[in-house]
């Protein structure tokens, strides 16, 4: 019953915060509501036991890649994020919502087809070890997640290189 009620807690926040991240004007507060969200992400991880993936959660989104976005925000000057702020357009909502359907229906049609929802029903009562989600994770053979990992990080130093230079140029002028 603690489960369900911690469950209940963090769901709130989670949805909360990830919804005032994206309705806030201000890109630090929406920084911060992100934060919020990935630090229920991890309260998740701990309630379900995962304690490495609630560890890893914390020090590596929570910690990093939010700060990671604060500084970001800080390098870029004051004018480019005012520009960030604009009105709601009629044709921009329409062609946010027209691609939020088509990604609905694109992740129904592959959960249907490939019959992962009656798949998971089977398998509901089988644990996976830690070590196994380990090897996944850190291994290089076909279901492993090192590549991706590493392009991930290449695109994110490309990312603090590029704010650093866009700083730059501006501090010349």
């Amino acid at each position: 019953m603690a489960n369900l009620v911690m469950f209940c807690i963090l769901a709130v926040v989670i949805l909360g915060s990830a919804f005032m991240c994206v309705m806030t004007k201000s890109i630090m507060r929406a920084a911060t509501f992100l934060l919020f969200v990935l630090f229920g992400v991890a309260g998740i991880y701990f309630l379900l036991d995962y304690t490495f993936l609630g560890a890893a959660q914390i020090s590596v989104y929570a910690g990093g890649i939010t700060m990671m976005y604060i500084f970001a925000i800080q390098l870029v000057s004051k004018r480019t994020l005012q520009n960030l702020v604009e009105r709601f357009r009629g044709s921009r909502v329409c062609q946010g919502l027209l691609i939020s359907v088509v990604g609905l229906v694109t992740v129904a049609v592959v959960l249907i087809k490939n019959q992962f929802i009656n798949q998971a029903l089977t398998v509901a009562d089988v644990e996976v070890p830690m070590n196994q989600i380990g090897a996944a994770l850190v291994g290089s053979e076909k279901y492993g997640y090192v590549l991706p990992f590493e392009f991930i990080s290449l695109f994110l130093l490309a990312c603090i290189v590029g704010a650093i230079m866009i700083a730059r140029k501006e501090d010349k002028k």
